[in-house]
């Protein structure tokens, strides 16, 4: 959420339409999207509607929207993470809520999933700032590894807009076109039912999680969620904040 810039917006559905849907929100920190305003309008949003506030940062990257890879140090790309945290906390405490959890962004969450010190170090910095804190995350990723380790909360999420491959891994796109929204929603009920989804290689593999992801930039996002609240309150699956569920 909050993925735009001044008066530059990406995607087709505003914030204010989805945040009555979601339970949860990565809201833009500035580095790959969002400024001082946006973070202060999507914050407010989500306290009135009641939503989970995440930090969503990201590499430095306003021009490619935070999904081309930036060479950097694990310590440069962890103070990268702190200030964008710091300033979406402080709009949180500026409304009086308190930071749910933090989701790196794009192809900074990928590749703190691959490299183990970039995560190691994100971890530690986590547990010495916010270490009641959630931490977003793919299953089996170097993240989830670090926060276990550590005894940092962790959530393994389920990409509802995104393939998989065969390792679990979701298959990075920078343009998710216009998918169907029964489709996800079919998708979304049987991995929460079944705990399984099918590859983008036919094969149907398992995928732990506790919490669905799906992208505000995706055309038709508001489609997408309505068909997926829907299909999920007909299976009788409850939506609510990770932290009013996951006790730390």
């Amino acid at each position: 959420m909050g993925e735009a810039f001044g008066r530059w917006h990406v995607g087709d559905t505003d914030d204010a339409s989805l945040m009555g849907y979601i339970s949860s929100a990565n809201i833009a920190a500035g580095f790959h999207a969002g400024d001082p305003n946006l973070m202060d309008q999507t914050v407010r949003l989500a306290v009135e509607h009641g939503v989970g506030i995440g930090a969503h940062p990201g590499y430095n990257d306003l021009q490619g929207f935070g999904r081309r890879r930036i060479n950097g140090t694990s310590r440069e790309l962890v103070n990268d993470i702190a200030y964008q945290v710091g300033a979406l906390r402080e709009f949180a405490r500026r409304h009086g809520a308190r930071l749910q959890h933090v989701k790196p962004h794009g192809a900074l969450y990928m590749e703190m999933a691959v490299n183990p010190d970039f995560a190691q170090q994100f971890i530690t910095y986590m547990r010495t700032v916010a270490p009641n804190a959630f931490v977003f995350c793919m299953a089996g990723s170097a993240t989830e590894r670090a926060a276990h380790e550590a005894g940092q909360p962790a959530i393994r999420e389920f990409y509802a807009d995104r393939d998989y491959d065969e390792s679990g891994s979701i298959v990075f796109t920078r343009d998710a076109g216009r998918p169907d929204p029964a489709a996800i929603a079919r998708k979304v009920v049987r991995a929460c039912v079944e705990g399984r989804v099918t590859a983008v290689t036919g094969r149907d593999i398992e995928v732990p999680f506790e919490s669905i992801c799906f992208h505000s930039d995706t055309l038709g996002a508001l489609d997408i969620v309505r068909h997926m609240r829907d299909a999920l309150r007909a299976e009788g699956i409850r939506i609510a904040p990770v932290s009013e569920i996951v006790k730390v």
